[in-house]
């Protein structure tokens, strides 16, 4: 599934401002996706000790179930785009939707830790469905003098729906009197948790009744007239809709499909491009970003935090991660990709050394020193900004522009399959690493920030203010 990325040939392209509202309507609607992707994500972090202990595993069987939706997103990143090339993009809206519904049900309502892992890879599956239909959506039916900040809106809902999951947890967490196994409803509170996402993940299978089809997919399937009727209703009746139409199906037909083929060559199986677009994908991953969203109320217990104030936290993290984003999505055309990319590193590294410092301190009376504690708690919330307004933006903005067109769908492929797997190789792995050495775990960490630097400064060209096709 791919989406036209020409420029606007006429003024008569822009949407008209009685337009724009409903435009605008349209891409909220659709990143609800991103919101739900968001969401799920991050809620298990408010079950992660609850699950420790209602079913008695040790730290290598929670992670797995932790990691294990990143199967699930795996798959159905992989799959959403012939589905939604068969079915349409808002069919397969709707399937992630039921599929959300399905998830947080099942993972309130847990017969053993078996089912709740499956619980987590139907809900992996509808996130990876999330992050590929609604940015190719948004862009399919956005006017093209609107497409990149309406693009951005999916970037943006995930981050609010990180924050919002981080909110509730500790709504919850006080309401049950600062216990994750205290009883709420007639359930603990961990599974209350987990079934909120009903309400949001009903409200996106409302909303896509609610917003039109593709043009591109109803073209695709030669719905003409329908298609029409769409671009006029988005782009305003003064758009010459057979000649845009016209443009599409042109567009269409020239594009090159590129498969896993394209991608090899150059003297270590795929060519060099393609490898740092997978060096990006894994550094993002290796300075240990998804610590911070799926184990950070765990992090802090740890270490001697309250856990009512370890739910607050996570909270406040969530919103610099916000904070983060909007100045990303501010600068990323002014400063450019890579210089942002540098300045995130840098900060990173930063965060992340003085967090391994304060880690390496003993506990006194089950808790860091005041000192340590404070640092720790500080230089979190510097790596979490400094990821957010750089790589967690950066990376999916140059994933999407540095690669020559005749390959880019393949290698974007490639690229994103790169960032599940290093994901979940962190995930998986970060319970084992805690109870082994949590100084040494962020200096594992703080070592890839350092290198993320030499790797942008050789390999990673800059992409600002360049068209995709000068890309090659």
């Amino acid at each position: 599934m791919t989406s036209t990325t020409q420029a606007p040939t006429s003024g008569a392209r822009t949407a008209q401002p009685e337009h724009l509202g409903h435009v605008i309507f349209i891409a909220a609607a659709a990143a609800m996706g991103g919101f739900l992707f968001g969401y799920d994500s991050s809620v298990i972090n408010g079950a992660v000790e609850a699950i420790r202990t209602k079913y008695d595993i040790g730290s290598a069987a929670l992670a797995q179930v932790i990691a294990v939706a990143l199967i699930g997103c795996a798959i159905g990143a992989a799959t959403a785009g012939r589905i939604a090339d068969r079915i349409g993009r808002i069919r397969c809206m709707q399937i992630a939707a039921v599929l959300f519904t399905i998830s947080a049900v099942g993972s309130a309502l847990p017969f053993a830790l078996w089912d709740l892992a499956l619980w987590r890879i139907v809900g992996g599956f509808a996130i990876g469905m999330a992050s590929v239909i609604g940015p190719a959506y948004i862009a399919e039916v956005a006017p093209p003098a609107y497409r990149g900040r309406l693009g951005s809106f999916q970037q943006a809902a995930i981050v609010v729906g990180i924050a919002i999951s981080q909110l509730v947890n500790w709504g919850l967490l006080n309401a049950a009197g600062g216990n994750q196994r205290g009883h709420l409803m007639g359930l603990e509170a961990w599974q209350v948790m987990l079934g909120v996402m009903v309400v949001p993940a009903v409200l996106y299978g409302m909303l896509s009744f609610a917003i039109p089809e593709s043009p591109r997919f109803l073209l695709s399937v030669g719905k003409r007239e329908r298609a029409k009727e769409i671009l006029a209703e988005v782009e305003g009746k003064d758009v010459e809709l057979d000649a845009r139409v016209a443009e599409i199906e042109h567009a269409m037909k020239s594009e090159h499909k590129s498969t896993f083929k394209d991608l090899l060559g150059g003297g270590f199986f795929f060519k060099p491009i393609v490898w740092v677009g997978i060096g990006l994908s894994v550094f993002q991953q290796f300075v240990g970003i998804n610590v911070a969203f799926y184990y950070s109320s765990t992090l802090w217990q740890s270490v001697g935090v309250d856990p009512a104030d370890s739910f607050f936290y996570s909270f406040t993290t969530s919103i610099i991660n916000i904070i983060g984003t909007v100045i990303a999505m501010i600068f990323v055309d002014r400063v450019g990709r890579k210089p942002l990319a540098l300045i995130g590193s840098v900060g990173m590294a930063v965060g992340l050394a003085l967090e391994a410092w304060a880690f390496s301190y003993h506990l006194v009376d089950g808790r860091l020193p005041s000192t340590q504690g404070w640092v720790a708690l500080i230089a979190a919330h510097v790596f979490v900004l400094f990821f957010a307004l750089s790589w967690g933006v950066v990376v999916w903005v140059m994933l999407g522009e540095m690669f020559p067109n005749k390959i880019r769908a393949a290698a974007l492929g490639v690229a994103a399959a790169a960032q599940w797997i290093a994901n979940w190789a962190i995930t998986a792995s970060f319970p084992s690493l805690a109870d082994w050495n949590l100084s040494g775990t962020y200096v594992i960490y703080t070592v890839f920030a350092a290198l993320s630097i030499p790797f942008v400064l050789k390999f990673v060209k800059e992409t600002k203010g360049k068209s995709l096709e000068e890309m090659g």
